[in-house]
């Protein structure tokens, strides 16, 4: 087990999220959220190179403005939040690398922790999302993404990044997908047929806003949240793995998770599948934007 005591040491100022100097709004014990860093990537599939989306998302967040003009506020001051270094993944795959997520996950969730992870590829999101059920036991998932990530297996195995809601859903909580636009026959007949998978289609959310308050009466009070970066569209954030055109746009995207803020109990959250490129630096920034904008909307709103 990973333990993170008073003595922990986080990341230095030049290389935490946002750059915060600080040091009681950046140090683990007077942060109440703790950004943790899984560069776990074992089976992508198309393009590889997301192990390196942490530490892109945290090179870019120093760019960020501490002010949010939305929120005409400076979030940090209000939660302090610490970066921990990033998890050593060294001979551990599949579900011992997810075990080794989890046990770290429900160290920061011990210690009452708002936990955010920036992660690899998306399978991190199992081991973490099976230490926030084990706290609270009736928690759902919401995901954006442009898979829906439900084959029980892909080339072979289980723990692929193609599998990791499959597994989740196997935990059996409220799963509710957005943006979703690829996806196997498979997949689909799955989605139908459960009462516990509540899927809003890309091509199913452009006509007006209706159907982001009937998606809000459907999720359950406490929530965690689960973004692929490829979620958006590729116009917005094009270094991901396998980009797929028609994806969620910044505005509308944003309205919906405040409207979700507000309304749920939102207990922590995570961005993968962040794929950097030499060629492009906008898809690491505006993840770091994200990061930041949720935590804004967690605590100040």
């Amino acid at each position: 087990m990973i333990v993170y005591s008073k003595k922990m040491k986080v990341l230095p100022v030049d290389v935490n999220f946002l750059g915060i100097t600080e040091i009681e709004l950046h140090a683990y014990d007077t942060s109440k959220v703790v950004l943790q860093q899984l560069p776990y990537e074992h089976t992508s599939s198309y393009k590889k190179g997301s192990a390196n989306g942490p530490q892109a998302v945290l090179y870019s967040s120093r760019y960020v403005e501490y002010y949010d003009t939305e929120l005409d506020d400076e979030a940090y001051k209000k939660c302090g939040i610490a970066t921990i270094e990033p998890i050593d993944f060294a001979g551990k795959v599949d579900a011992e690398a997810m075990e080794v997520i989890y046990q770290a996950s429900k160290e920061h969730l011990s210690n009452n922790k708002f936990l955010v992870s920036i992660g690899a590829e998306h399978t991190v999101s199992y081991g973490i999302f099976k230490a926030f059920q084990e706290k609270w036991d009736d928690i759902g998932i919401l995901q954006l993404d442009a898979h829906s990530d439900l084959r029980m297996e892909y080339e072979g195995n289980k723990w692929s990044h193609a599998s990791v809601m499959a597994r989740i859903n196997e935990l059996n909580p409220t799963i509710v997908q957005v943006g979703v636009r690829a996806q196997c026959i498979e997949e689909a007949a799955l989605v139908k047929a459960s009462d516990n998978i509540h899927c809003y289609y890309a091509h199913q959310i452009w006509e007006n806003d209706t159907w982001m308050d009937e998606l809000v009466q459907k999720l359950p009070e406490k929530l965690y949240i689960t973004i692929d970066t490829d979620g958006f569209d590729p116009s917005i954030c094009p270094s991901v793995g396998t980009s797929e055109p028609g994806g969620l746009q910044w505005h509308p995207t944003l309205k919906l998770l405040k409207k979700i803020f507000e309304q749920c109990d939102v207990k922590g959250f995570d961005i993968v599948e962040l794929n950097p490129s030499a060629s492009d630096d906008s898809t690491a920034y505006t993840m770091a934007q994200l990061c930041y904008k949720l935590i804004g909307y967690k605590y100040c709103t």
